[in-house]
């Protein structure tokens, strides 16, 4: 698989750390019940389609990705700075 670094251009994917869902970046509140926090660590999905990924550009520019990827096909349709997001 190729990821195309908004700062690099395309690169293989052994540049890059998977780190999970994305919406990892959505943690709970301080105030937030336990069982938020234990879903936000523990309960991850493994959906087949498409899905929005967090990788880091580890042998690149080291900057945090959020990856749109169909898991069945490997097709990357979207990749985006997390430092330009919006919330």
């Amino acid at each position: 698989m190729r990821l195309t670094c908004p700062l690099c251009g395309t690169r293989d994917r052994r540049e890059f750390y998977y780190y999970g869902d994305a919406a990892y970046l959505q943690r709970p509140t301080v105030e937030a019940p336990a069982e938020a926090w234990d879903n936000y660590l523990h309960l991850r999905d493994n959906p087949a389609g498409v899905t929005r990924d967090l990788w880091y550009h580890e042998a690149g520019c080291a900057q945090w990705l959020v990856v749109t990827r169909n898991t069945v096909t490997h097709e990357v349709s979207a990749v985006e700075l997390v430092a330009e997001r919006r919330p």
